[in-house]
């Protein structure tokens, strides 16, 4: 959804001149467009404002955005500056979890452990693969285990092979 968006405005000075409603039109597939929309055009006028037209580097600059929590910070951190950081949505809180790579009771509990076991090397798309790994093959309901290629490795006691 972001692609033919960013093709238009790759800035935050065109993101303005484009427009909430234009932009609303460019991520209308994506879930709560309306309000991403919404912070989009006010998370442009404050990098411009603040941040002189550029991403901030500090998670907690990042996190100053409208619309910009811890994981939208990690993911900025990791794919946009290099950083070892781990992004934590449900589908990688559910992985971490379950196969026992990273147990926790908290977003960033579970953050913090996978920081700890995954080696520096494969950190910049280890979120990507936990992702894709827990919407595709572990999933909420029916995980396909049998189909699973860290079956022999994962510790969840009801796994269905």
């Amino acid at each position: 959804a972001t692609r033919p968006l960013f093709e238009v405005a790759d800035t935050p000075e065109k993101m303005l001149e484009l427009g909430e409603e234009k932009v609303r039109d460019y991520i209308k597939t994506i879930g709560l467009y309306r309000n991403k929309a919404k912070n989009v055009i006010a998370l442009s006028e404050k990098l411009i404002a603040e941040f002189g037209g550029e991403v901030p580097r500090t998670r907690a600059e990042i996190e100053s955005l409208p619309g910009a929590g811890r994981k939208t910070a990690n993911v900025v951190l990791n794919m946009a500056f290099g950083e070892r950081t781990m992004a934590v949505d449900t589908h990688v809180f559910r992985v971490g979890n379950r196969t026992g790579l990273a147990p926790g009771k908290t977003p960033l509990e579970v953050e913090l452990g996978l920081e700890k076991v995954i080696p520096t090397e494969f950190m910049l798309h280890a979120h990507h693969w936990l992702i894709l790994h827990g919407r595709y093959t572990c999933l909420a309901r029916g995980p396909r285990c049998e189909v699973c290629l860290i079956n022999d490795l994962c510790r969840w006691p009801e796994k269905t092979v």
